[in-house]
């Protein structure tokens, strides 16, 4: 993420509303993935100004003596309608645990307020049960009698699968599967072998038992100062689906956070790039009080730079631009004090680099395009590291990045323009020795004057033309420019030629 300035623009009118600024703050539901166990968690994302958190479902206790363990005992009455008055998912021959997956209102589950969808079974009436299947806690709970003894623990990180609603399709279209899915419930609100002949008295809670509730709770919170965002798999141009991933300074990741749709994730991309990018601008002014007007900070931000692997394989590295002053810095780690500066990877004098954006394709929307440059929109393009640019330093060498947003981009590009016209403006002028039909001879850069190529020795003036004059130029990418100028006089192109 980059930061050069903020603006707050409003959509035109009768424009779509997805044009307006991101929200700074906000609030919404997510699955928190493990690449290495393939499980996704329900978490919830809280994204302010300076921080995204992370928060976990938990079963608190809320009133009398907490017990002393996070396990809760409760007894559950029968009841000749309703049974249990709860559904079950999960089992050992799937590899997770038995799971409360539903709970039915007002009956005996619902009224003792102990227990919550998300709950692992880990005892009936006494007998462990972790290891158990899912047949044998099904027949354990069925044929328990009247009075149901369980022993329960909330489960924060349960596979998200085991909390679907009632009756939620799994992968496979196997239905008469369902008894041993962990993909469906057993309903347990169903009668078991109760031998009650008349209603029984519903379960509910003792006086001066603990009372619990089911809360969202802060498990971890990301600074977004100079943190960075990825939607890549680390390292290579493999795209996760609706998923993205914060990073902060510190090394502390959110992991990968998957979103229900595509607009989701590009929502919350946007949010976050844009508190990011906020923060970094607010770094930016601080650094710049410190500076002379000569060595001001312009623009900075994170990108992730193509590295070709001897194999002609290509992997990409995270690193951290800047441009300040009279140069172009790379970064491993954002600069963070004074001595940082002096510890960049690379770093270039902008006189004497090229700055490029790759082309990617564009519709004919000509509002599309003008969006995509305020950063109001993003384009969504086939290839996954659509948003490039190149920096060509001296020496033939080339450094290509990407960044994650359209508006990044467009943002990147001004940014440069910006530090080289100052840049530019500060040098004045800037002399080169180069070669011209042969003879040794001097090329200037004037910014007042326009072009002059001399002699060394002689300081004899062979031609000289104006900003103005210029109406192209090419080179050979190596040492050799051609300029081409208009006569004032003549109003004939004149085509010169020189090798630096």
């Amino acid at each position: 993420m980059s930061a050069e300035g903020s603006q707050s623009l409003a959509a035109p009118r009768g424009r779509p509303s997805h044009l307006l600024v991101p929200a700074r703050t906000k609030t919404a539901l997510a699955l928190l993935y493990d690449e290495g166990l393939e499980n996704a968690y329900d978490v919830r994302l809280k994204l302010t100004k300076e921080v995204l958190t992370i928060q976990k479902q938990d079963v608190v206790c809320i009133g009398g003596a907490p017990p002393g363990a996070n396990h809760r005992t409760v007894t559950l009455r029968r009841q000749p309608v309703g049974g249990l008055g709860l559904s079950i998912k999960g089992g050992a021959e799937h590899g997770v645990p038995v799971v409360i997956s539903k709970i039915f209102k007002d009956q005996a589950a619902d009224q003792t307020e102990m227990l919550f969808i998300g709950d692992a079974v880990l005892q009936v009436n006494g007998i462990n049960v972790e290891n158990a299947t899912h047949e044998e806690v099904v027949h354990l709970l069925r044929n328990a009698g009247d009075d149901v003894t369980i022993t329960v623990e909330y489960l924060r990180e349960a596979p998200s699968f085991l909390k679907l609603p009632l009756g939620s399709p799994g992968p496979s279209s196997d239905h008469s599967s369902r008894a041993s899915s962990p993909l469906f419930d057993s309903g347990l609100h169903l009668n078991g072998h109760c031998s009650h002949t008349a209603p029984s008295s519903p379960s509910s809670p003792i006086a001066n038992e603990p009372k619990y509730e089911k809360r969202w709770l802060d498990t971890l919170s990301v600074p977004l100062s100079m943190a960075r965002i990825s939607r890549y798999k680390a390292g290579t141009e493999k795209l996760r689906s609706s998923a993205l991933e914060v990073l902060a300074l510190d090394g502390a990741s959110t992991g990968v956070l998957q979103f229900s749709t595509a607009q989701d994730c590009a929502d919350w991309l946007r949010s976050i790039s844009t508190n990011i990018s906020d923060l970094t601008l607010q770094h930016m002014k601080m650094a710049n009080k410190c500076c002379s007007p000569c060595d001001q900070v312009v623009h900075m931000g994170w990108v992730n730079e193509r590295l070709q692997g001897a194999d002609n394989s290509q992997n990409f590295r995270p690193k951290f631009l800047a441009l300040r002053g009279s140069s172009f810095y790379i970064f491993g780690a954002p600069p963070v004090s004074t001595l940082d500066w002096g510890r960049a990877e690379r770093a270039y004098n902008l006189c004497e680099v090229l700055f490029k954006v790759h082309k990617f394709w564009l519709s004919d929307n000509y509002w599309l395009q003008a969006n995509l440059y305020l950063g109001l929109q993003d384009f969504d393009c086939e290839d996954p590291r659509s948003y490039c640019f190149s920096v060509l330093a001296n020496h033939g060498k080339s450094h290509i990045f990407s960044v994650e947003l359209g508006s990044e981009l467009a943002v990147w590009e001004k940014a440069f323009q910006r530090a080289t016209f100052m840049e530019v403006q500060r040098t004045g002028s800037k002399t080169y020795l180069c070669s011209w039909q042969g003879e040794t001879l001097c090329f200037t850069v004037d910014f007042a004057l326009g072009f002059t190529c001399f002699h060394s020795k002689t300081k004899n003036v062979l031609w000289r033309f104006k900003f103005s004059q210029l109406k192209g130029s090419s080179d050979d990418g190596k040492t050799r420019v051609k300029l081409l100028f208009q006569n004032l006089d003549t109003k004939q192109i004149e085509t010169k030629v020189t090798a630096m």
